[in-house]
């Protein structure tokens, strides 16, 4: 009898890769398997999209991922709670920079629509089949992204009342 053990396989969900920070799930699909691995937690209960947001790691390129996870300069990040369980679950897809689109999640969570034209006012991320993919904060002459990384931080110049021009 041998003493070889095979080596732990990583754990996944739905074929996704999982990791855990400060003790919650997070589920690591790719950008094609984004909308079937948030049906998938849909259906299991977790009803409640309570955040859709995005992070620019263009200055952080080295972060941690899962093995088989690339990382990209966008990462969409997706939280839900299951109101039965009390559980959460955090999602975390890559985006790459030359292609910043996502499927938008509106179907499922209806909820999600102010959060994603959001993410597309500041980060310039796209969200496919998105009902009104517009800017909700920024004017909408404005030019560029203003939480991306690369963006000029720029200057607005202050006039007080009274103040001697």
């Amino acid at each position: 009898m041998s003493d070889v053990r095979e080596a732990p396989q990583p754990e996944s969900l739905f074929g996704s890769p999982v990791s855990y920070s400060r003790g919650q799930k997070v589920v690591h699909p790719s950008r094609a398997e984004y909308v079937g691995v948030l049906k998938k937690l849909l259906d299991d209960g977790f009803a409640m999209c309570s955040d859709l947001t995005a992070v620019d790691y263009l200055s952080h390129p080295g972060r941690e991922l899962p093995a088989g996870v690339v990382a990209e300069r966008f990462e969409v990040v997706v939280n839900l709670t299951s109101i039965a369980t009390r559980d959460r679950i955090r999602v975390r897809v890559q985006v790459p920079e030359a292609d910043a689109t996502i499927a938008s999640l509106f179907e499922l969570w209806p909820g999600t629509e102010a959060m994603e034209r959001e993410v597309f006012d500041m980060f310039g991320v796209r969200f496919d089949g998105h009902p009104d993919l517009t800017r909700i904060l920024m004017p909408e002459d404005w030019e560029g992204h203003p939480l991306r990384k690369d963006y000029s931080v720029g200057r607005i110049p202050v006039q007080f009342k009274g103040a001697n021009s």
